[in-house]
């Protein structure tokens, strides 16, 4: 979904994500590289046209929001990250996040365990 935007849309995206609302004067002053104002705007009408943006009124102009919640995204990106990496195997997937155990504290095991234990429950029905 996100990974098909080329990169200047897709870091304005990644931006609105990471910071919530911006106007595109916010959004012409977070980006790394300097960019017109008009520039932003372009692609703000663009992310708008494509889906993967909204834009509201406020006291300060319109301020764009991204459409899709940050965890439909974080899905739709780990499933791309999993097809591509894992040959489309979840299970591939996570044990590799699982070798990475040295960074793992026993609180996130434990949350780790909860949601096996839930999916195999939701598998069950």
């Amino acid at each position: 979904m996100l990974n098909r935007l080329p990169p200047k849309e897709r870091q304005i995206v990644d931006l609105l994500y990471q910071r919530g609302g911006l106007t595109a004067a916010d959004v012409t002053d977070a980006l790394p590289d300097q960019v017109s104002g008009s520039a932003v705007r372009t692609m703000l009408r663009r992310l708008e046209d494509k889906g993967f943006v909204t834009r509201a009124d406020s006291e300060r102009g319109f301020v764009y929001s991204p459409t899709v919640s940050d965890q439909t995204a974080r899905k739709s990106a780990l499933s791309e990250v999993v097809r591509v990496f894992f040959n489309g195997s979840p299970t591939s997937a996570a044990s590799a996040l699982l070798g990475m155990s040295e960074r793992i504290d026993n609180a996130e095991l434990d949350a780790l365990e909860k949601m096996i234990a839930e999916a195999r429950k939701a598998k069950g029905k």
